[in-house]
């Protein structure tokens, strides 16, 4: 490969989400995130709690949730997405 056969390109965020919906990477990382999700609150736990919300089981539900995406994010960041 020669280099005058690259093409610079902006990363924007339209990119990035192509890359990421592409990347079988992430689709892994997707799937942890569910699985953790899942390890503490099944998928009928889960639509139960959206039920009661607002509710303390609900905000310990969603802590949850939300760190379980934050790894997911970070787990992304590390593959520049």
């Amino acid at each position: 490969m020669e280099l005058d056969d690259i093409t610079v390109v902006a990363v924007t965020d339209e990119l990035r989400q192509q890359i990421g919906d592409a990347s079988p990477h992430v689709a892994l990382i997707r799937e942890r995130v569910r699985e953790k999700i899942a390890a503490v609150y099944s998928l009928q736990e889960e639509i139960k709690l959206l039920r009661l919300a607002p509710s303390p089981e609900f905000d310990a539900y969603n802590d949850h949730a939300e760190a379980c995406r934050e790894w997911g994010r970070q787990q992304k960041a590390e593959l520049g997405l």
